[in-house]
């Protein structure tokens, strides 16, 4: 290979000289091709031409041919996955066999100035491509595994964690790669990020503790999408999204509220979602009378809450009676309903029909009241009182 002439691009201390160490392409010639190459090297831009045009051809007959192939074998199969791959991996390797052979070629060319800098652009045309279809596979495996119920690390709420965590690792070693072609020491770039680290990390100190909380949040999973919650703080409403600063929740007055991640993290939540499966236990408080038959009591409300069509069967409803209080005996239907969202309706629906069907039955539910005893009236008004 021919040595760099005096005017040739240098490049700075630390970078991956891949001009110096490229193989000759004499040594993997046959030697029938020899002589043709002796005679093609005395031009070296007629060279360099031949070279591009050689492996331009390469890997239109590599992605044409081997991978055509391995795609209709994958087409076999019973997923869709080795297909999305392939897909994903034709441009970056068109582009490392096409622009692997364009190094060369300008290698084989010996041109007189930006030698280096045409080389080093075309090894971070390479970097790039693979970044790209490293990006997009991750997409298509996340997605994929989501829905296999094999793999049960990877679900609908920790795919946002896995995506960032692979994005954040392959666009790292991308840059890493791009720094050393380029001849740039990342030593001391790191340093110098880590000082900026610590004043933007004082700067965004809540932005911060918002994205490792939502970390975490996905981790733990106390609640999921479409989940109904509560909040110490009182705000209760429908999972909509989790994101990685905020949680977003619908409240039943169709209204949006956002709360950080370092909020909802340290507050307690109340899933009423959660548990073995959505179902949700209302708790309907009645108080009847002193003196009421207890036993008709019961089994009227056994009746109400299974004639109910949006109470559940399994669990079947139930009717406890919880203790006296100070003017009613006080007595709980429990019943199961499929969604917490219809808590509110279905409550209602269960309190009209209890009062309906006690007052046919002339069962009285009490309400505080208060009976005034005279004990005696005074024999004659009060003198100093003026007469009316």
């Amino acid at each position: 290979m021919s040595e760099a002439e005096p005017g040739d691009d240098t490049q700075t201390s630390g970078a991956i000289n891949l001009s110096a160490e490229l193989p000759e392409i004499a040594d993997w010639l046959p030697e029938s091709l020899q002589p043709a190459w002796d005679l093609i090297v005395t031009l070296p831009i007629v060279g360099g031409l031949v070279v591009a045009v050689v492996f331009y051809l390469a890997a239109f007959a590599f992605r044409g041919l081997v991978l055509n192939t391995i795609s209709r074998l994958a087409a076999r199969t019973d997923t869709h996955l080795d297909n999305t791959i392939i897909d994903h991996l034709r441009r970056p390797v068109f582009n490392t066999i096409l622009y692997f052979g364009l190094i060369l070629a300008v290698n084989v060319a010996a041109l007189p100035f930006g030698r280096v800098v045409l080389i080093n652009v075309f090894a971070s045309v390479i970097v790039v491509s693979w970044m790209s279809a490293a990006l997009r596979i991750s997409n298509a495996l996340l997605d994929a595994f989501s829905l296999d119920p094999r793999i049960t690390v990877v679900e609908p709420r920790t795919i946002p964690m896995f995506d960032l965590v692979m994005k954040l690792t392959f666009i790292l070693v991308a840059s890493y790669c791009l720094l050393m072609v380029w001849g740039i020491n990342p030593l001391g770039w790191l340093a110098s990020a880590g000082i900026v680290g610590i004043a933007v990390g004082f700067a965004a100190k809540d932005t911060l503790a918002n994205l490792f909380s939502g970390f975490f949040i996905v981790a733990d999973a106390p609640y999921k999408l479409g989940d109904y919650i509560n909040l110490d703080s009182g705000e209760r409403g429908q999972v909509t999204a989790i994101g990685m600063r905020s949680t977003r929740l619908l409240t039943r007055a169709d209204v949006e509220i956002t709360i950080p991640n370092a909020v909802i993290a340290n507050a307690k939540i109340t899933n009423e979602s959660g548990g073995a499966n959505a179902k949700m236990r209302l708790r309907i408080l009645v108080g009847v009378a002193y003196g009421t038959d207890a036993d008709e009591v019961c089994a009227l409300l056994q009746q109400i809450g299974e004639a109910n069509p949006e109470v559940c069967s399994d669990p079947a409803p139930r009717v406890r009676m919880r203790g006296f209080g100070a003017s009613s005996v006080d007595f709980n239907l429990l019943a199961w309903i499929e969604q917490p969202e219809d808590r509110g309706r279905i409550s209602h629906a269960l309190y009209m029909e209890i009062y309906r069907v006690f007052a046919e039955q002339n069962i009285e539910i009490p309400y505080a009241k208060q009976d005034v005893f005279i004990k005696e009236l005074p024999d004659r008004l009060d003198p100093n009182l003026d007469e009316s």
